[in-house]
């Protein structure tokens, strides 16, 4: 299987359980890797044969950016079934970066990694 990377999408989203999160949102950071076949879309050199990664990032910054939910995993997962909706899609794996998570000590970076496939 072939692979799309999309690294480093930035969306503000006011995910969280604590109150001030979703008072003030924070920006979240989405990185993604699509697992499809690009054979037809090399071979006749055609858009339409593939996954068109411009859209699949306006529709990640969508969730992002829309209703909020309390755990970043399920943000993750609601990437990864925005993501298996286009068809040629077989695989997708989502990592969400929270740097702005709020925890009390020296960090750099909070994710989750998530990996689905269509069944």
């Amino acid at each position: 299987m072939d692979r799309v990377a999309l690294r480093g999408l930035k969306a503000r989203g006011y995910h969280g359980v604590f109150p001030e999160e979703r008072a003030q949102g924070q920006i979240f950071v989405v990185d993604l890797v699509l697992g499809l076949d690009t054979r037809p879309a090399a071979a006749d050199d055609d858009l339409a044969k593939t996954v068109h990664y411009g859209i699949v990032a306006e529709e990640v910054v969508a969730v992002v950016e829309g209703d909020p939910v309390n755990l970043i995993e399920t943000l993750a997962e609601r990437i990864a079934q925005a993501c298996l909706k286009h068809e040629g899609v077989h695989e997708v794996e989502v990592t969400v970066h929270k740097p702005d998570a709020p925890i009390t000590v020296p960090f750099d970076d909070v994710t989750v990694t998530i990996t689905r496939s269509r069944v």
